[in-house]
């Protein structure tokens, strides 16, 4: 973390703070940042207050606290607009469901919201609910609308929570939120650089209602496309079936087959100067897909199959082709496949895992290869992974 750190010295974060349980986590975030050089101003709502105390956070932060939008210490009563004015970015976490409804929809009853919507730097939160509460329709709409508005999201993850439930809701740790700020207020390597990227898995029709896929959730392909936003990149994903939400800032372009999926890439591939194939395309689809559902007891139904058309392979061979970077997943002799993937493909770089770890998870760990060797990335979330990646890309162009 020590480059993330050298991100933040002299950088100026406001820091808002809402009334949930994860509230603890806000004030090791806050001593994080001001570790890393920050100039950190917490602003709180009421609600905030009872899970952590003012006291404590301006303790932690070595400034005054501020929770009211009448607060005299403000002398023309604009702290809205004067408590973000010198601010590079704005942090919120955690983020409650009731803060981010009223975010989306532009209301200003308290301090934190007006300052939010009266900024003029970007915007960072990190969500924290109960996972009925994250999976509510509303919620999802009010997260979408959020994005779409070039809020950033970060989180929420599946843990445990404090109301004794398991599922999503939980807010990413402090470590986490702060790897996000430095990437959000750190350089821009990719700047002014067009990124194409696969994701998720690909479906191939058996009949009408049964198909040949795998376990890929996406999450990996949809931290790289993130990572490479972050990075400064105009980004666009090819997703396969997949039910992740878009990345602030990217370009997204569902399909269902691997054909789907070459011919997306293929029309969008002579504008990139960076391919990524983080996508676990399917090797063969079935020649003659059934257009009714095949019925148990009409005798075994035989599979003729076909090989799907090699993405990376194909994109890599075109006379002026974008910086390649493809992924593989073994089960085995890792090293071994990969190198000789990298090899056959003719590409520059190769991201290799164990697909048994991967495949749905939330963290992952990977190792590069390219010319220069080897290059090991320790099991993290997969958005510090993809951001690991894009800058061992930024530093090989």
């Amino acid at each position: 973390m020590a480059d993330s750190a050298a991100q933040l010295a002299r950088k100026r974060v406001l820091l808002g703070v809402t009334g949930g349980i994860a509230a603890y986590k806000a004030a090791v975030l806050c001593r994080r940042l001001v570790g890393a050089g920050a100039d950190v101003r917490v602003v709180m709502t009421e609600s905030a207050t009872r899970f952590v105390t003012a006291v404590t956070m301006q303790a932690l932060s070595g400034r005054e606290v501020f929770t009211d939008m009448w607060d005299p210490r403000i002398a023309d009563n604009m702290s809205h607009i004067e408590l973000s004015r010198d601010r590079d970015l704005i942090v919120v976490a955690p983020a409650t469901a009731n803060f981010l409804a009223r975010l989306a929809h532009g209301l200003a009853d308290d301090l934190l919201a007006a300052l939010c919507l009266a900024r003029d730097c970007p915007l960072l939160v990190a969500p924290a609910m109960n996972r009925q509460m994250w999976d509510h329709p509303a919620t999802r709409r009010n997260v979408a609308l959020l994005r779409a508005d070039g809020v950033e999201i970060v989180g929420p993850v599946a843990g445990e929570q404090a109301c004794g439930e398991v599922g999503m809701g939980r807010m990413l740790e402090p470590e986490e939120i702060f790897a996000a700020v430095a990437a959000a207020l750190g350089p821009k390597p990719l700047a002014g650089r067009r990124v194409l990227v696969t994701a998720g898995p690909t479906f191939e029709p058996i009949d009408t209602v049964r198909g040949l896929t795998n376990l890929s959730s996406g999450k990996m392909g949809f931290a790289v496309a993130q990572a490479a936003a972050e990075a400064g990149a105009e980004v666009a994903v090819v997703a396969g079936p997949t039910q992740l939400d878009t990345p602030a800032g990217v370009t997204r372009v569902d399909v269902t087959t691997a054909r789907e999926m070459y011919d997306a890439v293929m029309a969008r591939v002579s504008g990139a100067d960076i391919f990524i194939g983080v996508a676990a395309v399917a090797d063969y689809h079935v020649v003659s897909p059934k257009d009714h559902k095949l019925k148990k007891g009409a005798g075994t139904p035989r599979l003729e199959l076909a090989e799907n058309p090699d993405i990376l392979a194909a994109v890599a061979a075109l006379p002026n082709a974008p910086f390649c970077v493809g992924f593989a997943a073994e089960t085995e002799n890792l090293r071994e496949y990969a190198q000789a993937k990298r090899q056959r493909k003719r590409i520059p770089l190769l991201a290799a895992n164990l697909a048994q770890s991967a495949f749905g998870s939330d963290d992952n760990a990977l190792t590069l290869f390219d010319d220069a060797g080897e290059h090991r990335l320790e099991r993290a979330p997969k958005i510090v992974l993809a951001r690991q990646l894009v800058a061992h890309i930024a530093r090989m162009i």
